[in-house]
C-alpha cells in the first residue's frame, strides 16, 4: 500500500531529524572522549596553548589578544541579533500569513494549516535556541577580555581558559542550531527536501568535523630554554 503524501511527514521528518541528532550525539562522544579525532578538540587544544602563552607576556602587551576576543564577540553578537530578527519575523509572520504560498499542489507532503503551523514553530524554536547559544558565547568572551585585561592581577590561567573555550563551544552549538534551522526551512517545502537536506548536511558536517592530525604540542620559548637547561646539567 502507497504511503499517503499527508502521511510522508511522520516517516521523513522523524528520519532526518534522528540522523542529525545521533551524528550530533556521535560528535559529542568523540570531543568528550577522543579530543584528537575532531576539529573543535583540535581547535581548543590550540585555544588553551594561546591563553597560556598571552597570559605569559606584559599586561601592556595584550591587545592583539583583546583584538582578537573582541573580533570573536562582535562575530558571536551579529549572529545573536540575526537570530533574534528572524525569530521576531516568523512570529509576526505566524500571525499575519495566510500560508498560501505552503499550501501548493506542487509541494508533495502534508500542508495542514496544523502542520503548517508545527513547522513555523520548529523553526522559532532553532532559532530562538541559536539565540540563547550566541548570547551565551558573547558572555563567556566578554570575560575573557576582563581577565585578560585585569592589570597587576595573577589570575590563574585556567579561568582565562575555561571562558574562552566556553565561548567558543556555545559559538559551535549556535551554529549547530543554525543548521538544523536550515533543514526546518526546507521542511516548509516537502518532507523530503527536509529528509535530503539532513543526509547531505550529516556526510559534510561528518568530513568538516573529523581531524586525521595529531595534537600539536606547542613548545614556548621558555620551555625550550628550560629543556636545554636540564641536558646541560644532564
Amino acid at each position: 500500500m502507497a504511503l499517503e503524501k499527508e502521511n510522508l511527514d511522520l516517516v521523513l521528518v522523524p528520519s532526518g531529524l534522528f540522523i542529525m541528532f545521533a551524528y550530533h550525539l556521535f560528535l559529542l562522544y568523540r570531543c568528550i572522549h577522543r579530543p584528537h579525532t575532531t576539529v573543535i578538540g583540535c581547535e581548543n587544544n590550540d585555544k588553551s596553548a594561546w591563553v597560556e602563552r598571552i597570559m605569559q607576556v606584559d599586561k601592556r602587551d595584550v591587545g592583539t589578544a583583546l583584538s582578537v576576543i573582541q573580533s570573536n564577540t562582535s562575530a558571536a553578537t551579529f549572529l545573536c541579533s540575526v537570530s533574534l530578527t528572524l525569530s521576531a519575523l516568523i512570529g509576526t509572520w505566524l500571525q499575519t500569513s495566510t500560508d498560501d504560498l505552503f499550501k501548493s499542489k506542487l509541494i508533495y507532503g502534508d500542508t495542514r494549516p496544523s502542520t503548517i503551523s508545527i513547522k513555523y514553530m520548529c523553526l522559532l524554536i532553532c532559532f530562538l535556541l541559536g539565540f540563547s547559544c550566541f548570547v551565551q558565547s558573547a558572555r563567556y568572551f566578554v570575560h575573557a577580555n576582563y581577565l585578560i585585561s585585569t592589570p597587576n592581577d595573577d589570575i590563574p590561567v585556567e579561568y582565562v581558559e575555561v571562558a574562552v573555550i566556553r565561548g567558543s563551544n556555545f559559538w559551535s552549538l549556535g551554529l549547530r542550531t543554525l543548521y538544523f534551522a536550515f533543514n526546518m526551512l526546507l521542511w516548509f517545502f516537502g518532507p523530503i527536501p527536509m529528509f535530503a537536506s539532513s543526509v547531505f548536511m550529516v556526510i559534510i558536517l561528518h568530513y568538516l568535523d573529523s581531524n586525521s592530525r595529531p595534537l600539536h604540542k606547542h613548545q614556548y620559548p621558555g620551555n625550550q630554554m628550560l629543556k636545554r637547561v636540564d641536558e646541560v646539567r644532564a
